[in-house]
């Protein structure tokens, strides 16, 4: 059998031969790049000369291409078009991918070579190379490199065990959010908009029940249905099935896994997970994460009872004779908002065209960083709905390749995420990205053009921004590529970038209403904008109850760990407003429990929202938000810049200080 995940791809681009690729390719594919990455590493390991950095670290450097490019392709297909036998392909890999890390991390003569190498210093490095051997010998040091014996094998074991049970949990909330819909008829519609039966008519008729109306788990369909549905009873139930994912199947096995982070972090020198995990983010102690949640905890949880009181009040005089309870918020709060700013989700709406914003996103771009966009078309992609663009300078040279898949889907995990096919770097050709964006935005109903919320259209910038982070990297080294910065510091430039939509001059250009192509009135851009600190103690509330849980939660030694009582005792010393629940549960909580990346790290999107508030007033102060000045040096010392350097040093080197919490409190109202 020719595989084609082995072959070279002469493809446009240099991407995947996604047309040709097979489920059954992928058991051999990994299998002949895994052995040809520890032959190559074998080779650096065994190297006769004397270690240098060339032929130690960058040598390591260029070992494993292909199996990259295997993983590449095979994890965003498990995330944004999986089927059966490819997750069954998941939970196989998961275990093995696990372990020839671990081969590759506990080589005793390949660490002695990096040992070396450090111990020789920095002179005759250029700092990037200074900067990546840092982090290599940082690598190797938290993987358990300095251990010897039964530690060393009982870390592989753990490191092992840990993606098995990662793998099972996001593959358990993908069941769940797959096999749920709630099944409306024409009677149960009531205060439902256009938009929205639109899509649960579409859907339900692609699960075989035309003539009904499906409401699924995907965010783009649960949050509008719990917003508009005057049904309190079907709010209820719709709401449990979006806050139950995962509870059935995940306790035990977040149970296990704290458990063993906690036995990880304690072979490898520290008091608790969150100690280890959090010692090289700028945060640096779990005592400074903490410090941040709680200073904003208290203002947010204070305005979030004066809004629970207001939508009480409300619901009063309309003559309901409720306690607001959490699937009421929403339903609450629109109207709510209606009555304080004049703004509903249904009169933007139809100003928000995908295409549009796709557009005003590209255009930001442009205006700040001189880039280009141009759609490529006739490309076979993943899914058809993917769509994909070159990336070029303004000067014509290629930057890189853009791939936009928007809509939700019963193959695609819930949520919106960056990824990407290949990295930036220079060490070999091809050296450009390939990046794509993943959202769960809903699908038209047929001959209508896409919609977004405005919260939708938010995402869409967020996202664009971590691909601008992969695009624009220009690093030479693979380790320190794009978005491979600290944890705390990857969402500043997503998050810096989301100001940019609601600068009225993109929205007076782009934000066009789908039928007229009349601009979105400047009345409604003044309220859309006045609006938007309206609700945000529920929405800090549930984002700081998650991310403090996330941190107590690893902070413990596992030992007889009750995963759900603890969670409660967290939430009732924070003394949680009974109205609203965390973000994201722990069943469900995929940031935490799918993987390592945000485990006690959660925090960081706040984190980063401490600088990105900052960062855009740095332009704002100028009198231009798209200062050329301020936007060469962002360009220089964030986005393009990828791990050279510390973030504390790459942000003050464009802002000239590192920032406080003020602006954040500000931006959000709580001030």
């Amino acid at each position: 059998m020719t595989n084609p995940l082995l072959q070279d791809w002469d493809t446009p681009f240099g991407l995947p031969p996604f047309g040709q690729i097979e489920v059954a390719h992928f058991a051999p594919a990994f299998a002949d790049t895994m052995s040809e990455q520890i032959a190559e590493i074998e080779a650096v390991a065994s190297d006769p000369e004397a270690p240098t950095f060339q032929n130690t670290v960058e040598a390591m450097e260029r070992t494993g291409r292909r199996l990259d490019q295997v993983a590449g392709v095979f994890f965003n297909l498990c995330a944004s078009h999986t089927n059966d036998a490819l997750q069954a392909a998941q939970r196989e890999m998961a275990p093995r991918l696990a372990r020839h890390q671990s081969a590759i991390l506990m080589n005793a003569p390949l660490f002695q070579r990096v040992q070396v190498v450090v111990d020789v210093g920095t002179d005759g490095l250029t700092r990037e190379q200074a900067r990546v051997l840092e982090l290599y010998h940082r690598m190797f040091v938290r993987a358990g490199a300095r251990l010897a014996g039964p530690d060393k094998d009982r870390m592989t074991e753990i490191q092992t065990r840990l993606s098995e049970l990662g793998t099972e949990f996001g593959l358990n909330v993908l069941a769940d959010e797959k096999d749920w819909a709630l099944f409306l008829d024409e009677g149960d519609l009531d205060g439902l908009p256009d938009f929205l039966t639109a899509a649960a008519a579409r859907e339900a008729k692609d699960r075989g029940s035309p003539g009904k109306y499906a409401i699924t788990l995907s965010r783009s369909s649960i949050e509008p249905f719990l917003t508009f549905s005057t049904r309190r009873d079907l709010r209820e139930a719709a709401w449990r099935a979006w806050t139950g994912r995962g509870k059935s199947t995940n306790w035990p096995l977040v149970e296990e896994t704290v458990r063993l982070r906690a036995e990880r972090a304690k072979l490898l020198g520290f008091e608790n997970f969150a100690a280890f995990k959090v010692e090289h983010e700028m945060a640096k102690t779990p005592d400074a994460v903490r410090d941040l949640l709680m200073a904003v905890w208290g203002p947010a949880r204070a305005r979030a009872r004066e809004e629970a009181g207001a939508l009480a009040a409300l619901a009063a005089e309309e003559g309901a004779n409720i306690q607001i309870a959490p699937w009421d918020w929403r339903f609450y709060s629109e109207k709510q908002r209606k009555r304080e700013h004049d703004l509903d989700e249904a009169e933007t709406k139809p100003y928000l065209q995908l295409d549009a914003m796709i557009e005003a996103a590209f255009d930001v771009a442009g205006r700040l960083f001189g880039l280009e966009f141009r759609e490529a078309k006739d490309l076979t992609l993943h899914h058809p709905d993917a769509r994909a663009w070159e990336v070029t300078r303004l000067d014509g040279g290629h930057l890189g390749l853009f791939i936009g898949d928007y809509f939700a889907r019963p193959s695609k995990r819930s949520g919106a995420w960056a990824s990407g096919y290949r990295s930036q770097q220079k060490l070999w050709e091809p050296g450009r990205p390939i990046i794509q964006n993943t959202c769960n935005f809903a699908p038209p109903a047929d001959g209508q053009p896409a919609l977004l919320t405005y919260d939708d259209a938010r995402t869409l910038f967020h996202e664009f921004g971590h691909a601008l982070h992969g695009l624009m990297s220009d690093v030479t080294y693979p380790m320190i590529s794009g978005t491979s910065v600290a944890r705390d510091f990857v969402e500043l430039p997503s998050q810096l970038y989301e100001h940019w939509l609601s600068v009225p001059e993109v929205l007076g250009k782009y934000a066009r209403h789908y039928r007229t192509g009349e601009a979105m009135p400047e009345d409604l851009v003044t309220r859309l904008k006045a609006a938007e600190k309206f609700n945000q103690g529920f929405a800090t509330v549930e984002y700081c109850a998650s991310a403090l849980v996330d941190l107590e939660m690893h902070l413990v030694d596992g030992e007889n760990f009750d995963a759900k009582a603890f969670q409660d005792q967290v939430l009732k010393g924070l003394e949680m407003p009974s109205e609203i629940v965390m973000r994201h549960a722990t069943p469900h909580f995929q940031h935490v429990f799918s993987g390592d990346g945000y485990s006690a790290g959660y925090y960081s999107y706040m984190w980063s929202e401490v600088m990105d508030a900052d960062a855009f007033k740095a332009f704002e102060e100028t009198g231009d938000v798209f200062d050329k000045g301020m936007a060469e040096s962002l360009a220089a010392n964030i986005y393009s810049a990828g791990g050279r350097q510390d973030p504390a040093e790459a942000y003050v080197a464009f802002r000239g200080r590192l920032p406080g919490v003020e602006a954040l409190l500000e931006g959000r109202g709580l001030t």
